[in-house]
């Protein structure tokens, strides 16, 4: 059979493929670099890419044989690797349950949405706490129960140490140079003993004490103000006050000041406070659920994306010529003699040895990690409060006991109760990481009593473990009394909303810190209502299980 070609018009980028058993033209091509040569059994795919010519036309598609072979190809791919990841089974341990899936795609197309966590806890109810899915070419094992999750995170952590970035991650966590994305290797313990050091950790928290009191004091201010100038059932958009404040709090302690305005050299231009906060926080959250089809078939990651790659790379060009603003501006203030004892500061000084771009990350990663997760569980608490009117004033007359006239602080947080059960149901039934990052099995390893292959990606979807109903009673309702039982001591391991074991994450106590003053304190001096139903239809955007709506409710100073 001859090869045959054809001139057609692609578009700019396009893949040309080129499909047959006859080899010599393809190989001469392959010599000049012109194309690319896949063997897949009997037959031979050639792959070229090129770019559109003036007059808008290229030497495009040499096909003998059909499409169909491509298909036929990669289906046989496809079983290899499914019969290689099932094949390995010690001690005759059985295998973890499968979510049937169709050839080549696996369980992909019943993954539409970005937020699988929904998904992965319905199919629990049918095919048990652990199960696995295949996504294109690799296997996952999702885990929806408590139990199970502690045994990996801690039992089997040494297994499952690394973490399985998508394509966006790796470019906007510069391929896991931060604490929460990073392997659990030296980069890691070194950098969260520098974090827990001087932002996050007991000591650094009194330090910083005086800047979430500050913080505090913004909120109330600004709550006073509204109801001052707004008219009669006008609602109040606590997201846009509460996430600039945690904001602006994140700034003083990572870069000693809050920003108001900054001149950003690599992009020739003055940005203002919400084009960083957007920059800094907002693109990079949302930039992080970008689904690039690579991600599920890796064997063809030669093929170009470029819409996505543009849109992650630059979203890492803007943030990495802020932070390179923002740092340049600092070192000015400390030549012209000003003090100032922030994170910044002590990377300076005691972190020497990190590279520029590690240095940028680890300013970065407190910055967008206190002004969102944060946000999000206080945000849904005071929605929860806003619908429940009977918690809301039972937590207020709470509050007035303890508190009496005094305004609550930080202090008054032991003994009381009511507003910690409020936290950690918050934390439970809205979970703000509803699927942990995911982790890579890189031994064989056993969870649940099932044999985990090594190359498996591990999805804890805490969401789930959240919604066990051997665990929990009624668990889709919001209940904070099932955290007044028998006195016990609330901890953070029963809601696993941080995560577990050695990868438990650094911000826990200055999160429950934060949530939990700031509920109190819009608790304490306003009753919060929703203005109608409405409201109530609820659903949530981006990694984290932000409202898609921000909270908007009516206001009442208290009496």
């Amino acid at each position: 059979m001859e090869d045959k070609a054809e001139r057609v018009a692609l578009s700019d980028d396009e893949l040309a493929i080129r499909i047959g058993s006859k080899k010599s033209a393809m190989e001469d091509l392959c010599r000049k670099g012109e194309v690319q040569r896949i063997p897949t059994g009997h037959t031979h795919l050639y792959l070229s890419f090129r770019r559109q010519n003036k007059t808008g036309m290229v030497t495009a598609i040499t096909i003998v044989g059909t499409t169909v072979a491509l298909l036929v190809a990669l289906f046989f791919w496809y079983l290899r690797s499914y019969a290689s990841n099932h094949s390995r089974r010690p001690n005759n341990l059985p295998r973890v349950p499968e979510v049937p899936g169709v050839p080549l795609f696996g369980n992909l197309l019943q993954l539409k949405e970005k937020k699988p966590y929904m998904t992965f806890t319905k199919w629990a109810e049918t095919y048990g706490p652990i199960y696995s899915i295949r996504t294109g070419s690799t296997s996952m094992v999702v885990v929806s129960s408590n139990e199970i999750a502690k045994e990996a995170f801690v039992t089997r952590f040494q297994s499952i140490s690394t973490r399985k970035l998508s394509n966006a991650l790796k470019v906007l966590t510069a391929d896991k140079t931060m604490v929460a994305m990073s392997d659990y290797d030296d980069f890691h313990k070194t950098v969260k003993r520098h974090i827990l050091t001087s932002v996050l950790g007991p000591n650094a928290q009194k330090k910083h004490r005086v800047h979430r009191d500050i913080m505090m004091e913004n909120m109330s201010n600004q709550l006073h103000a509204f109801i001052k100038n707004a008219h009669e059932q006008e609602e109040v958009d606590l997201r846009k006050i509460f996430q600039s404040e945690l904001f602006g709090l994140a700034m003083r302690q990572t870069m000693g000041k809050d920003v108001e305005s900054l001149y950003v050299e690599d992009l020739k231009t003055t940005m203002n406070r919400d084009e960083i906060f957007r920059v800094l926080v907002v693109d990079p959250m949302m930039g992080s659920i970008e689904v690039d089809w690579r991600d599920f078939f890796p064997y063809l990651k030669w093929i170009p994306n470029k819409k996505f790659e543009n849109t992650i790379q630059q979203m890492y060009i803007r943030r990495e010529a802020v932070m390179k603003a923002l740092i340049k501006e600092h070192k000015r203030r400390i030549a012209s003699g000003e003090k100032l004892n922030s994170y910044i500061d002590y990377l300076l000084s005691e972190a020497q040895t990190l590279t520029d771009l590690q240095l940028i990350m680890s300013l970065w990663e407190p910055i967008i990690e206190t002004s969102d997760t944060t946000m999000v569980t206080t945000e849904w608490a005071m929605y929860e409060l806003a619908k429940n009117p009977k918690i809301q004033d039972r937590l207020f007359r709470e509050i007035q006991n303890v508190c009496g006239s005094d305004k609550i602080t930080e202090e008054h947080l032991s003994q009381l109760r009511y507003i910690s059960a409020i936290f950690h149901e918050t934390l439970r039934r809205h979970s703000p990481v509803p699927i942990i990052p995911l982790r890579h099995v890189h031994e064989d390893t056993v969870l649940g009593g099932y044999h985990v292959p090594a190359g498996t990606e591990l999805a804890v979807n805490i969401y789930g473990c959240n919604m066990e109903r051997n665990m929990w009673e009624n668990p889709n309702e919001w209940n904070p009394e099932r955290f007044m039982e028998d006195n016990e001591t609330i901890d953070f391991h029963r809601t696993m909303a941080f995560g577990g074991g050695k990868r438990m994450c650094a911000g826990s106590l200055q999160a429950m810190l934060i949530s939990c003053v700031s509920i109190g304190r819009m608790v304490q001096e306003f009753e919060w209502k929703l203005k109608d139903k409405a409201q109530e239809d609820i659903n949530t955007i981006g990694l984290t299980t932000q409202m898609l709506r921000p909270l908007r409710a009516i206001i009442k100073p208290r009496d």
